[in-house]
């Protein structure tokens, strides 16, 4: 992947014009931030669990490491700055496109100190750029948007090292306190979302990604969707009622991936004496029956939901019952309205290392009383990835585009993994429906009855 060569030139900075100092630093804030997670991810194990690639799912993370610096190199050194390349020769070597995960390993790749060196010197010039950066003049660069780009591609980056420390042998490398504990919901199971019209995407979020844009109007029918994500115990339930061994719950495909390859369970749960443990991040311990199920793929995911004589909730439904007011008819950026996610309100940014306890975050609830919409798992819908209506890729094709179509399925909400600079009432993600190393999770829903 190449930078574009229609970038602008930041020289002496003008007068900052009145938002232009909030711009940088909100562009500042989260490039540190992200950095900060970036290093945590890097130095908590020794460099020969940088350079060993623990699973063929995934990169080393010496090359994530690496291509963090080299991506924000070509989009804010050379595409928003126009400054010469700084190490031409190993742009192939982090091109995402040109190499797949599973032969990284194989590569030339620079070695840990020299990764942290050269991340280290291109952010060091970057902040340089940032001081004198002109948010206007091409939309690269209005609003900051190259600087939100690259602070997103840099924290999807650091959930993606934190699924391989998740697959990662080993004693434990990283700690964080976990949720805090939360009552027994005890709220409706499921809530009814109004059939209607409602604006879905948008075309005014400043660091929206191109497969967020633009806003148009859908007609969503009413139906029914649960209030909280399925739980480990629900999904237990699924798994002591023979849901793997009954056929008639699996799609054809999905059938003969779970029997292919042995699957009776959530990734990364055995049973023991009786009871079903999980390892997470290097322990061993019993499943939680309240917490969110995680680690499902699509198609356990939608054979659960066929068990439970439901099903799984499209994305257009999935994002009205996010950010759909019924008092107002308007679209929030967030379930609980405008404001930024704030701790009170999701479980994200790696505070913990697990989804909080189905129920949690009353705050981060939506008018119709749906909780942990945002963060905690990311929540597989019954819809393939396509493009908008009036879509257009940018700033390059293979951020969204060459994945449109039947392969993928689309995921919604982030998790617990997610950083609030890439998590949107309207952010996409995507993945093979096979997936399950992910931090994905799902609900259900029902249409209303005729």
């Amino acid at each position: 992947m190449s930078a574009p060569e229609t970038g602008t030139r930041a020289g002496a900075a003008e007068p900052d014009a009145p938002d232009s100092a909030a711009l940088r630093e909100r562009a500042l804030t989260s490039l540190v931030t992200a950095r900060d997670r970036t290093t945590l991810l890097t130095t908590c194990v020794e460099d020969p669990d940088l350079t060993a690639q623990h699973s063929p799912l995934m990169s080393p993370l010496v090359w994530d490491l690496a291509h963090i610096g080299n991506q924000e190199e070509l989009w804010l050194l050379r595409a928003v700055g126009g400054r010469e390349a700084m190490r031409p020769e190993i742009d192939g070597l982090y091109d995402a496109f040109e190499h797949p995960r599973a032969a990284r390993p194989s590569l030339p790749l620079l070695p840990p100190a020299e990764a942290r060196h050269y991340a280290a010197e291109v952010r060091g010039r970057v902040l340089d750029l940032l001081e004198g950066a002109d948010f206007h003049g091409s939309r690269l660069t209005e609003a900051g948007f190259a600087f939100g780009m690259i602070a997103q591609h840099e924290q999807q980056h650091d959930e993606t090292m934190l699924i391989t420390h998740q697959l990662r042998k080993g004693p434990r490398a990283l700690t964080a306190p976990d949720p805090d504990p939360a009552p027994p919901f005890t709220g409706p199971a499921e809530a009814l979302v109004p059939g209607g019209p409602f604006t879905m995407g948008t075309s005014t979020e400043p660091w929206a990604l191109d497969n967020e844009r633009p806003a148009h109007v859908r007609e969503v029918a009413p139906f029914w969707i649960d209030t909280t994500p399925v739980t480990n115990a629900a999904y237990q339930a699924f798994i002591e009622d023979g849901g793997y061994d009954t056929e008639r719950w699996w799609t054809p495909e999905g059938w003969a991936h779970i029997r292919r390859h042995a699957i009776t369970a959530p990734l990364f749960w055995h049973r023991e004496g009786g009871q079903w443990l999980r390892r997470r991040f290097g322990v061993t311990e019993p499943v939680p029956p309240d917490e969110p199920v995680l680690h499902v793929c699509w198609y356990e995911a939608d054979a659960y939901a066929r068990w439970a004589g439901r099903r799984l909730p499209t994305e257009p439904e999935w994002e009205k019952a996010a950010r759909h007011d019924p008092a107002t008819g308007r679209s929030r950026r967030y379930p609980w309205g405008d404001a930024d996610p704030a701790p009170e309100h999701a479980n994200l940014g790696q505070r913990h290392l697990g989804p909080a306890p189905a129920g949690s975050y009353p705050a981060g609830e939506s008018p119709l009383g749906v909780r942990q919409l945002i963060g905690d798992v990311w929540e597989w819908t019954a819809s393939d990835l396509q493009p908008y209506p009036g879509f257009r890729a940018f700033p390059y094709k293979e951020y969204s585009e060459v994945f449109f179509g039947p392969e993928y399925k689309v995921l919604r909400g982030g998790s617990f993994a997610v950083d609030p600079v890439a998590c949107r009432g309207t952010f996409r993600n995507w993945d093979y429906p096979i997936r399950r190393q992910i931090f994905s999770g799902f609900r259900t829903a029902r249409s209303e009855a005729v």
